[in-house]
């Protein structure tokens, strides 16, 4: 096995640094000095990131990259045809796995807490990662998305503290040492990988029995799936809900004009505090209950240091997030891409003022479009009008056997208000000639549909 601790005064190269783990696994080893270097195949925000804390980051893949490397860091998006991955197989360069890595890292913290569920992780972590700066606590946080706060997806701490989001694909997160997990649910997604619900249930069950005797499972027992997982475990259950019946729950929730919502909190009965969101949707009271009790019990942060925190909380990059305005209409784009996130993100939106609420979405793959379409057609009914361009392939290759035109077949079939056009310039003449100003339009999906919407502010 091989052991970072090893590596401590060797080079350590990152092929794939650009990514939001890969970025943040490297700010934090070489916030615990070790010598970190990495590439990528493109200039992004986060090797800007990098490169002003002074890490070496070489934009394209090269093998003279690696000369020199005691160690190579990798994602499972690196083929074995990659220059550097070559490179380091071909001259024995020990070699590391992304999540096996991060793993590492957790090993070496007094507690870790892994944030996972199908929805919400990011959202959920970045939510903590601000509660517990303003509160004083300085854990180490790893999230997995752009967060403004926190210039990137890492917060650097000086305690024995860290939180982590955890991810299923893959079973990656079978790599980390939790102390504390918080289960937000369980859903079928990545079905690429995954037979069915019932493999993905096994993983999160495998996932929680690596807590230790005295670790604690902070669940959303209105999840039938997280339920299910829970019965299969002997751990320790702290409960949060929205419907009631539960170790934490919440009280008098009312949305304001922007369809931002408010609420109390209430433990066992008793109300702790009253917090004000300047989010949109119910989706993110239950994300941030599930923060608020993991640091009421762990971190021994009040209702109301938490609110006081969250009061100023925006969501991660793609989470909701206005990219422009056109016309007198606001263009929104959210990372949605499974039906149940889709149903959350756009009861939000549904709230937020508007005349006619325009949906644009981009399934990212023919995997998804293929074992979810029947989900997928429920999940717009809040949108006035939904247009769907050609699928986005993701990890996928195309075997022709499912087109963008079964989706909204099915998508319109259920709610009549969905059409294909094929471009995304296609999409911009449609929208040009039909939206009026008040209007908003939410793009949705986790392929490259946050790119190519911007043709939509263009003249």
């Amino acid at each position: 096995m091989i052991d970072i601790s090893d590596y401590k005064g060797q080079r350590i190269h990152f092929i794939g640094i650009g990514g939001c783990s890969m970025s943040g696994l490297a700010q934090i080893l070489d916030n615990l000095g070790y010598s970190v270097s990495g590439s990528d195949q493109r200039q992004s925000a986060f090797t800007d990131t990098l490169q002003k804390r002074g890490i070496p980051v070489e934009i394209g893949h090269d093998a003279a990259h690696v000369e020199g490397a005691g160690l190579v860091v990798y994602t499972a998006a690196i083929k074995p045809s990659n220059p550097e991955y070559s490179y380091a197989v071909q001259h024995h360069i020990p070699m590391l796995e992304r999540s096996v890595l991060l793993g590492q890292v957790s090993r070496d913290y007094k507690d870790v807490v892994c944030v996972s569920g199908c929805h919400g992780k990011t959202t959920i972590t970045s939510m903590l990662a601000l509660i517990t700066q303003d509160s004083g606590i300085d854990p180490t946080v790893h999230v997995g998305g752009m967060v403004d706060f926190l210039s990137g997806g890492v917060k650097l701490g000086k305690s024995e503290h860290f939180i982590t989001e955890a991810c299923e694909y893959v079973r990656s997160f079978l790599t980390l040492h939790p102390t504390y997990i918080i289960l937000n649910n369980i859903d079928d997604d990545h079905l690429d990988y995954y037979k069915d619900i019932d493999e993905i249930i096994d993983t999160f069950v495998d996932f929680i029995r690596l807590l230790p005797k005295e670790g604690i499972v902070f669940a959303n027992t209105d999840d039938a799936n997280t339920r299910r997982a829970l019965a299969r475990t002997e751990a320790h259950i702290i409960s949060y809900s929205l419907s009631g019946n539960s170790d934490f729950g919440v009280e008098n929730v009312a949305f304001d004009d922007m369809g931002c919502p408010s609420f109390d909190v209430v433990h066992h009965g008793e109300s702790l505090g009253h917090v004000s969101l300047h989010i949109p949707g119910m989706h993110n009271v239950q994300n941030a209950l599930a923060a608020i009790a993991l640091a009421y019990t762990v971190y021994g942060i009040s209702v109301a240091d938490a609110a006081k925190a969250l009061a100023h909380y925006h969501l991660a990059g793609r989470r909701f997030e206005l990219v422009g305005e056109k016309d007198g209409v606001k263009i929104f784009h959210d990372y949605a891409h499974h039906p149940s996130e889709i149903r959350a993100c756009l009861a939000g939106a549904k709230k937020y003022p508007h005349k006619k609420l325009w949906v644009v979405f981009q399934c990212n793959s023919f995997t998804r479009a293929k074992t979810l379409k029947d989900k997928y057609a429920l999940a717009f009914d809040d949108a006035d009008e939904v247009l769907v361009p050609d699928l986005y392939p993701g990890r996928d290759i195309d075997l022709h056997d499912i087109h963008a035109t079964d989706l909204v077949t099915r998508i319109d079939a259920h709610s009549h208000n969905c059409r294909y056009i094929p471009t995304f310039q296609e999409i911009k003449e449609y929208l040009r000639s039909h939206w009026q100003s008040g209007d908003i339009v939410v793009t949705l999906g986790s392929g490259d549909v946050n790119k190519q919407q911007m043709v939509f502010l263009e003249d």
